[in-house]
């Protein structure tokens, strides 16, 4: 049961031979299951995709991301739970991701709705029979934290913050090409940090400066104005579509991003319809130091991601920060940039009601 892969274009196609050379047949019927399947709905991009800010190359999903973390866990340690916990690392993910998470006043972390993880597997009929096929406890798949090779603390390299770099890179703002993230990724062996934990690490310095040099990139276009200005927009008129009652907390978790957008396009409240087509037209945000009181105007911090991945020395095993001064520029520049001003769309758009949204218990 391939459906799934077969469907995805020939670059991701390519991709995935370069995380795994041979793909885990057993891992196909864990793709396929309903759960999965409404992840590919989702884009990667937090919904910045449907604005004019981002000139996305094609349609790269949640579950994409998710089979690609699901692949470098698998292509390392060859160990099914935590290849397992990988793939489900994102499952309760509801549409434009992220955004969900500015909407419950969690931008600086972004994982408010990680919570939900352990119920939305509890409840699959699909994932628990084909656990119990593979003697798996729930407790060994519901959260990918417990492996470090699969996710470990900011800065650290992790298979999670390893895949989205990539694909980020290879969809979204074309950084490199398929041949310069295998030339990466085949550097890459498993070895011990300064915690005694395993790590993805980089056996020679001049690629690992080649990955700063070039992620580096990146980093400030995820925390830029118009990233966070157009998430928080997607997030407010989501708030005030389930104020009005137009939409609900499941809503986001069972619909399409595509099928929500359509719902707000045609609702009958003329305010929210004719403010998100003024979104998808706007293509330029601005900044200030004060609140502009006539325009939708934000003030939100977002979540600072950013990787300083270790290089195996004679010495041991050093941070890249500590070995190469260019590679610490760059990082120093990252975490220096200006923070804490105001940004804004030239449009007036108040949210219906800025109560914070209630995470419910999720059912599938």
């Amino acid at each position: 049961m391939n459906d799934y892969l077969n469907s995805l274009n020939n670059e991701i196609k390519q991709y995935y031979k370069i995380l795994c050379s041979t793909f885990p047949e057993w891992l196909h019927d864990y793709i396929n299951t309903y759960e999965m399947l409404k992840q590919s709905k989702i884009s990667m991009s937090c919904g910045t995709d449907y604005s004019k800010f981002f000139n996305v190359k094609y349609w790269y999903s949640n579950l994409d991301h998710s089979i690609g973390v699901a692949l470098i866990i698998w292509n390392f340690t060859h160990d099914k739970k935590q290849t397992i916990a990988g793939l489900l690392h994102d499952i309760a993910t509801p549409a434009f991701k992220h955004c969900i998470d500015f909407m419950n006043g969690d931008s600086k972390t972004q994982e408010s709705t990680e919570v939900l993880t352990h119920n939305i597997i509890k409840n699959s009929k699909e994932i628990m029979k084909l656990l119990e096929r593979d003697n798996i406890k729930i407790e060994e798949v519901d959260n990918y934290k417990i492996y470090p090779i699969a996710d470990n603390d900011t800065p650290k390299l992790s298979a999670d913050r390893f895949e989205y770099t990539f694909s980020s890179g290879l969809t979204y703002f074309r950084i490199w090409e398929l041949d310069k993230i295998e030339k990466i990724y085949n550097n890459i062996i498993v070895s011990e940090n300064e915690d005694n934990n395993p790590e993805l690490v980089f056996k020679d310095q001049n690629i690992c400066e080649e990955y700063i040099n070039t992620i580096s990139k990146i980093w400030p276009r995820w925390i830029a104005d118009d990233d966070r200005t157009v998430m928080q927009f997607i997030a407010d008129i989501c708030k005030s579509m389930i104020c009005k009652g137009y939409l609900n907390i499941e809503d986001l978790y069972n619909l399409s991003e595509k099928e929500i957008i359509d719902r707000i396009l045609n609702c009958e409240d003329e305010y929210l319809k004719t403010s998100f087509k003024k979104f998808l037209e706007v293509d330029k945000v601005y900044s200030s130091l004060e609140p502009v009181y006539d325009k939708y105007c934000i003030n939100v911090t977002p979540k600072f991601r950013y990787i300083i991945p270790l290089v195996k020395t004679n010495n041991g095993n050093i941070r890249i920060d500590k070995l190469s001064s260019d590679a610490k520029k760059k990082i120093d520049e990252f975490l220096n940039i200006p923070k804490g001003y105001w940004t804004y769309f030239d449009f007036d758009f108040k949210p219906y009601n800025k109560r914070k949204i209630l995470k419910k218990s999720h059912k599938a």
